[in-house]
C-alpha cells in the first residue's frame, strides 16, 4: 500500500472507493495557447492530442444512460478542439447539463469570435481560470500579459450576461502561485469581488479555490526548486478527515482524450486509468462496475485531502 492507502485504511478501516456517478468530467485534448507553470496535465501549444468525435459520440450516449448531474469538459483548452461545438450542442439537446473550463485568453485567439455567443445560446456554465487578482502572480505562473487579456475575455463574457443574468453562470478558479494551500474560501472570495469590481467593473458567480497537485509541470517546478519533498510534507501533514466523505473521486468519472476511463483529472495527467478490474475503455463502460470501483491512488492524492480539501469544485470543507 501506499502511504495515501495507509492513511486512509488508518482513518476509515478501509480502501477508497466511489459509490456513484453524478459527474462525468471529459478532457477532450491537451492543445492549449497557454503552457501554465502548474498545469497538471502539461497541455500547450505543442501538444498534439485530441478527443475525435467517435469518442465523443460514445461520451454522449453513456451520459444518456447515466443520467450525471453535471457534464464537465476540461482540456487543454476545450475551445481548441474542432469538434466542441457539435459536442456541447449534443449533450445539451440531450437535456444534460454542461460545464466548461476555460482559460478565458483562448477567446479572444482568431477563428474564437462567436465561441462566447454559442456559450451563452447553448446554455452552459463557465470555470473561468484565474489564479489570483495580481496582475504580478497571474504572469509569473500563465505567461506575460495573460492577465490583461484575462480581464479583457471577462468583461466580455460580462457583456454577454455571463455572471450577471440569471442561468449565465461564471465561476473564477483560483490555486496558490507557489508551495502553499489556499486560504479559506469564502474571505478569498470577498477579496475576489472586492477587487475585481472596484478595479476592473467585472461580476462573476462564485470563487473555488483548488491545490496545487505535485504532478505534471507543478511537480517538475518543485523539484528544481528543491521543495518536493517539503510540499509533500505539507501535503501529508494537513490531512483533513472530514474530506474523505466529499472526494470528487468518489462520485466522478474522468474519460480522456482517447477514451481511456481515470478516477480524475489528475491521475490522468499520470496515466493511471481505473483499475483493479474496472474497465479501463469507455468502449467497455460499465456504469454499475465504475460506480462501485476502488480508487486508485497514490501520494499525490493528499493535495485533495489537506486543509480544507480539494476539488475540481474547490474546497470540500466550507
Amino acid at each position: 500500500m501506499n502511504d495515501f492507502d495507509k492513511k486512509l485504511k488508518d482513518v476509515t478501516g478501509g480502501f477508497l472507493t466511489a459509490d456513484r456517478i453524478e459527474t462525468i468530467q471529459v478532457n477532450v485534448g491537451l492543445v492549449c495557447n497557454q503552457r501554465c507553470r502548474h498545469c497538471h496535465v502539461q497541455a500547450g501549444p505543442k501538444r498534439t492530442e485530441l478527443m475525435g468525435w467517435p469518442t465523443m459520440e460514445r461520451i454522449v450516449a453513456l451520459a444518456r444512460k447515466v443520467r450525471p448531474k453535471l457534464v464537465d469538459i476540461t482540456g487543454g483548452a476545450p475551445e481548441l478542439n474542432p469538434n466542441l461545438k457539435r459536442f456541447v450542442t449534443a449533450l445539451r439537446k440531450d437535456g444534460q447539463n454542461v460545464q466548461v473550463r476555460t482559460n478565458l485568453t483562448i477567446l479572444l485567439e482568431p477563428g474564437m469570435e462567436d465561441m462566447i455567443r454559442f456559450y451563452k445560446d447553448v446554455g452552459v456554465k463557465l470555470v473561468a481560470s484565474l489564479p489570483c487578482y495580481e496582475k504580478r502572480e497571474v504572469d509569473s505562473v500563465r505567461g506575460d500579459g495573460v492577465f490583461d487579456r484575462s480581464i479583457k475575455a471577462l468583461k466580455l463574457l460580462n457583456m454577454a450576461g455571463f455572471g450577471k443574468e440569471k442561468g449565465l453562470v461564471l465561476d473564477l478558479v483560483f490555486n496558490p502561485e507557489e508551495d502553499f494551500l489556499p486560504p479559506e474560501t469564502a474571505e478569498l472570495e470577498k477579496e475576489y469581488k472586492q477587487i475585481m469590481t472596484r478595479d476592473f467593473g467585472i461580476s462573476f458567480n462564485n470563487v473555488f479555490t483548488i491545490t496545487n497537485m505535485p504532478v505534471g509541470r507543478f511537480l517538475s517546478w518543485l523539484k528544481t526548486q528543491d521543495k518536493d519533498d517539503e510540499y509533500m510534507k505539507l501535503l501529508k501533514g494537513s490531512f483533513n478527515p472530514a474530506t474523505v466523505g466529499g472526494l470528487m473521486c468518489r462520485s466522478q468519472i474522468d474519460i480522456g482524450y482517447d477514451g481511456s476511463v481515470y478516477d480524475c483529472d489528475f491521475n490522468l495527467g499520470l496515466d493511471m486509468m481505473v483499475g483493479h478490474g474496472t474497465p479501463t475503455d469507455i468502449k467497455n463502460f460499465d456504469p454499475a462496475k465504475h460506480a462501485k470501483r476502488r480508487i486508485v491512488t497514490t501520494d499525490h492524492c493528499f493535495g485533495c485531502t489537506a486543509g480544507h480539501g480539494s476539488s475540481c469544485g474547490g474546497a470540500l470543507e466550507k
